[in-house]
């Protein structure tokens, strides 16, 4: 049974839905920059659930029906951003759960599992890196693409499906024209894609989606990249203690191989699995039976 439901989570109003038997450990999926919870496949939260977990995916504020702010004036930091996942534990009386956090989802996923260590069951991080490095500033939009590509910068690390980076104000689509909209967001997706990524229509059938849920598509594109970081926490990832997955993409265009290394060594007991000919994207479908035993391998 899936069921979709507004929250009160920290002033806004946050979208989530949830799968399976409330009775199971909870799974909570973080999704990455500008990416609406639509992002996490209906059927993968399906089979996870089906494995014996209850599966909670949501809206970033900014993104599908959660609370919209104004277009390049968010207010809010990558700090709210994590905050937000918390209280979505918060309002569906969840103490602890499994954290699987995609791109900027599992840096908010890092950060929750350093500032909360006791709501957190366990992290699976995929494609993702190990952070900001400083907070000294808001990110810019070219400072963004750079955080993506080498993880060095003050921006939001903010790389990530369908948003691959900040575009520059003259390769944005009118972000009010769906159809202008839905071809923009299909290309950046096959851009960064890999050899598994889904066929044109698939991925149309899903931007339509996901355009169709939004409040306001400009803010979705825009703000999370526009966003403070909050205070660095790179140089305290081997205080984590919740056992900690990391799943890697090895044609991913935006954090390279050696991130990902040195991200598993940062975590103590990290394990790092390689996802074969995947670029920087939610999981495609032909690796799903990989990642879904990941994630339920955790203890």
């Amino acid at each position: 049974m899936v069921t979709e439901m507004m929250l009160p989570v920290n002033g806004i109003e946050v979208c989530a839905e949830t799968f399976g038997d409330r009775s199971d450990p909870a799974v909570l999926l973080i999704g990455g920059a500008a990416c609406s919870m639509d992002w996490w496949a209906d059927e993968f939260c399906r089979r996870l659930a089906a494995g014996g977990r209850y599966v909670i995916r949501y809206d970033h504020r900014d993104t599908g029906r959660t609370t919209s702010f104004p277009v390049g004036d968010p207010g809010y930091s990558g700090v709210d951003l994590a905050h937000d996942a918390l209280g979505v534990l918060d309002a569906l009386h969840i103490h602890q759960a499994h954290l699987v956090g995609q791109s900027l989802g599992g840096m908010l996923a890092q950060r929750i599992a350093l500032e909360r260590p006791h709501r957190v069951r366990s992290l699976t991080l995929i494609s993702t890196s190990r952070g900001p490095r400083s907070s000294s500033s808001a990110a810019s939009s070219s400072a963004a693409s750079s955080s993506a590509a080498s993880s060095s910068a003050a921006s939001v690390p903010a790389a990530s499906v369908p948003a691959a980076s900040a575009p520059s104000e003259e390769d944005q689509p009118d972000w009010s024209d769906r159809r202008a909209t839905v071809d923009h967001i299909v290309e950046s997706v096959r851009s960064i894609g890999g050899a598994f990524t889904a066929e044109e229509p698939q991925l149309r059938r899903m931007a339509e989606r996901v355009f169709d849920r939004t409040n306001d598509m400009a803010a979705s594109q825009t703000n999370h990249f526009i966003a403070a970081p909050g205070p660095p926490y790179r140089d305290r990832l081997d205080e984590i203690k919740a056992p900690t997955l990391v799943l890697h993409g090895t044609h991913d265009p935006f954090f390279a191989p050696a991130g990902a290394e040195a991200l598993a060594a940062a975590i103590p007991g990290a394990r790092l699995i390689w996802l074969e000919g995947v670029g920087h994207e939610y999981a495609p479908e032909a690796l799903w039976p990989i990642v879904l035993e990941a994630i339920l391998s955790q203890p």
